[in-house]
């Protein structure tokens, strides 16, 4: 039987699990739909987990395998082991994420882990290394009337703007339960806030190597619900949660690195970026409206993509213009280290491995044709006219998830990346999701037409 952890590692993790008094393991993976799913073992079957897997039925997880073809099994990555820090006693558990692997000890192609690992790899043999810093915003809702929550009685839970802040909100506290929390299981918290919508948060965390930093996104969505739900609140990522307000981005920076150096950075460039960065953030604009239907993958989604709340809908790029899908950040001078490109579009609802992969695949792709960046747009790009767009030759993204899927189906480079298998998957539960979206008679739709008509 194949052995997938050393027997040091394996031995690290048993020690330090008998030393907390760990009593259960999660071990922890996701579906095509970023939906984070977990199995229970109990500690005595750590051991074994770590050095073979652990068998389990996949044909009942969105987009895995049909019934006939069930058995699976998990592998974990050891360096993914942490205690979660909201057990303890006879409760106390640790969770290891995993790779999924087909019965025949192969990766499953459908699992979005291994997707993201098939285009580091694809990095690698051109000699990058992708370093990601997603930025992750959140809305928090209480009750309305005392009582249970749910979508029909919730309301957020302030009025609060950008950075403020009150002695009294239950927010602020939360945010404190939060960040030690999440520092517990391994992330370097930067800043925590208010964002600028009433009820809107955001915790920022430290850079990293992308597969790790996916990983931490899933990670900071299990603990940003959990904590919200410890004080009886409610914490969503829904893109779009409350209409006239901004919704919630996930602005994802990153980075090429190679040889241990920044290969984005150019000193003697007006904007910092060396050639190879000027490729890669062609190649994201160019595939950004396929890029979309990963990135912004829910009908929801695009009622945040509107000009007039800070979400970029222009296909364009610019040093520090936040109305462009890409900005260039400004950086202390003579830091190379720092110099990134920020892809504004990408929303919480995404999976974070998917959308990794599909934009790293782009940016990959702008570097090998070489595909020439256009002019950076400064203007404020929301008050330009539409033929000063089409002057300027700024195209939008797509305008609905329907268009955005249609996008997707005729771009082989993001297609690709995703591979047949989670393409296919993702495609069909999109598309019901989107008949079942155009099929149904809003409240809107009543107040509007049901007296007049």
């Amino acid at each position: 039987m194949d052995s997938y952890t050393s027997q040091a590692e394996t031995e690290r993790i048993v020690s330090d699990a008998k030393k907390n008094d760990v009593r259960f393991i999660d071990l922890e993976f996701v579906d095509v739909t970023g939906a984070s799913k977990v199995t229970e073992i109990p500690v005595a079957r750590l051991g074994e987990a770590l050095e073979h897997g652990m068998w389990f039925d996949g044909s009942s997880i969105e987009g895995f395998v049909r019934i006939c073809e069930s058995d699976m099994f998990l592998v974990p990555d050891s360096s993914t082991y942490s205690l979660i820090p909201w057990t303890n006693g006879h409760s106390k558990t640790a969770r290891l994420i995993c790779d999924v692997y087909n019965a025949d000890h192969q990766p499953f192609s459908g699992d979005p882990r291994y997707a993201l690992k098939q285009q580091l790899a694809a990095a690698a043999e051109m000699g990058y290394q992708l370093f990601t810093g997603p930025e992750l915003e959140f809305f928090i809702f209480k009750s309305a009337n005392g009582g249970p929550l749910s979508p029909e009685t919730s309301q957020v839970h302030d009025s609060a703007g950008y950075f403020d802040t009150t002695t009294q909100d239950a927010a602020v506290e939360l945010r404190r339960r939060i960040v030690p929390t999440m520092e517990a299981m391994g992330l370097t918290i930067e800043m925590a806030h208010h964002e600028v919508a009433p009820g809107q948060h955001e915790i920022d965390f430290k850079y990293g190597e992308a597969l790790k930093t996916a990983d931490w996104v899933m990670t900071y969505k299990n603990v940003v619900r959990t904590m919200a739900q410890s004080i009886g609140l409610h914490a969503s990522f829904m893109p779009k949660p409350i209409a006239g307000i901004n919704g919630s981005g996930m602005h994802v920076h990153q980075s090429l690195w190679k040889n241990g150096q920044n290969a984005f950075a150019d000193l003697n460039d007006k904007a910092y970026l060396s050639q190879e960065a000027r490729y890669y953030i062609a190649g994201v604009l160019e595939h950004a409206r396929a890029i979309a239907a990963v990135t912004n993958p829910l009908v929801n989604s695009y009622k945040r993509l509107v000009p007039g709340y800070e979400a970029p809908v222009y296909v364009c790029w610019g040093r520090s213009n936040r109305s462009a899908l890409i900005r260039i950040p400004r950086v202390r001078k003579g830091d190379p280290r720092a110099i990134r490109a920020e892809v504004r579009f990408p929303d919480p609802s995404t999976n974070p491995y998917l959308a990794f992969a599909a934009m790293l695949a782009a940016g990959l792709d702008g570097i090998k044709k070489k595909t020439t960046l256009p002019p950076a747009q400064e203007d404020d790009m929301y008050h330009l006219k539409p033929a000063q767009l089409a002057e300027r030759g700024i195209t939008t993204l797509p305008g609905s998830l329907k268009e955005a899927m249609d996008a997707l189906a005729s771009d082989d480079v993001v297609k690709n990346a995703l591979g047949p298998h989670i393409y296919s998957q993702l495609t069909e539960w999109q598309q019901s999701d989107w008949d079942a979206y155009r099929t149904s008679v809003t409240d809107w739709e009543k107040q509007r037409y049901f007296s007049v008509v």
